[in-house]
């Protein structure tokens, strides 16, 4: 892994679903009701991994 991976601060819709194992469909969805903390940069979403990485964290 190089280091911007690394020191990598968002997530995008795909690779939140590769972390859970869903569909493409089922992230956009839970990113919606989870409330994630998103950024819109014209069509693309980016979330951020610390809101995530807290939710998976509290999740199990």
């Amino acid at each position: 892994m190089n280091n911007i991976e690394t020191n990598k601060r968002t997530y995008t819709v795909i690779e939140i679903a590769k972390i859970l194992g869903i569909g493409k469909n089922k992230a956009y969805t839970l990113i919606k009701d989870a409330n994630f903390k998103v950024v819109k940069i014209g069509n693309s979403i980016r979330i951020s991994k610390k809101s995530f990485d807290d939710w998976l964290d509290n999740s199990m």
